[in-house]
């Protein structure tokens, strides 16, 4: 039994969130699950001429145009490696459907606030700006992304800013 917060979220009975975990290299990452419309494998994209690199392209899913991240590219995590484990992340943004790519999804996992921990202040060498913190699953250390604020970004151009705003 969940309730409905006023920013949206979902809230399990406990007072948790739930989030989906998703592989990048060797790093697991995670994101508000209610952000996710689906899961799909990784199809052919049409390239856009002049797009920065982690954009791929997009895709027509039953009629909506689509763009499709990288976010190992965006991530600066190397280079990439599409293979039959790849999955691309549909979400809804402000309203706007947006796919990332990922190398695979893990699980869905219940976290209290409490259980998130602020990420580091690393100065000008890192942008932690779409990091919501960082949790431990079995010795495991997973990121947590602030994926509305990185999709809403001015560099991604994908989402108008005064729709983000309203989010």
């Amino acid at each position: 039994m969940s309730e409905e917060r006023k920013d949206g979220a979902a809230m399990i009975a406990s007072g948790s969130r739930e989030y989906l975990t998703f592989t990048l290299g060797a790093e697991e990452y995670g994101l508000d699950i209610l952000k996710v419309q689906e899961i799909r494998g990784y199809d052919a994209v049409t390239k856009i001429a002049n797009s920065p690199d982690f954009i791929k392209g997009v895709i027509n899913m039953r009629g909506v145009i689509v763009p499709i991240i990288d976010l190992r590219l965006k991530f600066n995590l190397g280079q990439v490696e599409y293979n039959q484990f790849t999955v691309v992340i549909i979400l809804n943004i402000a309203g706007r459907v947006v796919g990332v790519v990922v190398d695979g999804v893990s699980d869905v996992i219940a976290l209290g606030r409490d259980q998130i921990r602020p990420a580091p202040e690393f100065g000008a060498l890192l942008d932690t700006a779409y990091i919501d913190g960082l949790t431990t699953l079995d010795e495991r250390m997973v990121i947590m992304v602030d994926i509305e604020k990185l999709m809403s970004s001015s560099e991604m151009g994908l989402i108008e800013q005064t729709q983000a705003g309203l989010a």
